[in-house]
């Protein structure tokens, strides 16, 4: 990947194809995905690919070169890139954060009721003396916790990559440190893991929508002289740390004899416990509204936390199945189902699961 400032051309202008756009993605050393067009969601499954719940890693479409399964499905190959785009033109372009190396602030400005003022910047103490009117969107809280560390706010740093939404937010682009370090993905307000309110965090397990993508709301447009992500600062890799984001990939210490056929069939159990909730998440597509969605995927979000806790099923294996299931059944709503995902599994993880009961 080459370094800030080292690119071997500048970003795409606005009036670029999304072929180009794409093509110089790749260039960069960052896998890219399409996007529905005039959307900034994947695009959908191919018709072949099986209705039923399953991991991307599962999936024949991978192995065949075909879209499905979105960000998971991101490459850098060009014949690959010419392929898709060739078929459909008009695919808008979404780079894999993970894969590419890079972690991305995204700021919102979208109306809502903003919440109490401990819920503001997670893990820190905001004093009652602290003024806090006028807050409304993501843009002041990053300025909030910018001022408490005393350091410039990000939405401010020319120095990086930052792209104009059309909805009049922010996305802040840097490159991950090459530690080895790995960041998650979160929403801005995630009860578990979140950064502040109203700014998400795009990386592992994430995408973002690249410059000058166009959807039917408007073009991502970069901002200020850079064109490139900067190296992430020291002191948001701190704080991303701080506010668990970070993933050190340390091997799990097992016992030598750990007794993996008892491990397997809890899996395997946990998984037939989860089926039936999953497939009435997804038969919700059939029913564009009164379906229960929100009730349904919230009760398998529920089941699957119980089932995390008491080590039926991993973290990232209950959060791949549902956001399928989710996305299977309301493929343009996937922020509101990644909210409702968030907050019924950190609920579900106070009360295991062990299959005969919560205790």
């Amino acid at each position: 990947m080459p370094r800030h400032g080292e690119s071997r051309q500048t970003a795409p202008a606005q009036s670029v194809s999304p072929f180009n756009v794409a093509l110089w993605c790749a260039a960069q050393g960052w896998p890219v995905h399409p996007l529905t067009p005039g959307r900034k969601t994947p695009a959908a499954n191919c018709d072949t690919c099986p209705p039923a719940a399953h991991t991307p890693q599962g999936c024949p479409c991978m192995a065949d070169g075909k879209w499905c399964h979105g960000f998971h499905a991101a490459t850098t190959e060009n014949t690959r890139l010419s392929a898709w785009w060739g078929a459909q033109p008009a695919f808008g372009v979404g780079v894999s954060c993970g894969p590419a190396g890079l972690v991305v602030l995204d700021v919102d400005a979208h109306s809502a009721d903003v919440p109490d003022r401990d819920r503001l910047l997670p893990g820190v103490a905001i004093h009652e003396q602290v003024n806090l009117a006028g807050l409304a969107s993501g843009f002041d809280t990053l300025a909030l916790l910018a001022a408490f560390r005393k350091q410039q706010n990000p939405a401010e740093d020319e120095t990086t990559l930052r792209v104009r939404t059309p909805s009049g937010g922010l996305h802040i682009w840097y490159q991950a440190p090459p530690s080895g370090i790995r960041y998650r993905s979160s929403t801005g307000s995630s009860p578990k893991v979140a950064l502040a309110w109203q700014v998400d965090v795009r990386a592992t397990g994430g995408y973002i929508v690249a410059p000058a993508t166009r959807t039917t709301a408007g073009t991502y447009v970069p901002v200020g002289p850079a064109r490139l992500p900067a190296p992430l600062p020291e002191w948001l890799a701190a704080e991303l740390e701080r506010t668990g984001h970070a993933v050190h990939d340390k091997p799990a210490r097992h016992p030598v004899a750990a007794p993996r056929r008892v491990e397997k069939t809890d899996s395997t159990a946990g998984h037939r416990l989860l089926e039936p909730l999953l497939a009435e998440v997804e038969g919700c597509a059939a029913v564009a509204h009164g379906a229960s969605f929100t009730e349904k995927l919230n009760r398998a979000a529920y089941t699957a936390g119980g089932l995390v806790a008491a080590g039926h099923l991993t973290d990232s294996q209950a959060r791949e199945l549902l956001t399928w299931a989710a996305d299977a059944a309301r493929p343009k709503q996937s922020h509101r189902s990644t909210v409702i995902i968030n907050s019924a599994l950190s609920a579900g993880l106070s009360r295991p699961l062990h299959l005969k009961g919560r205790t």
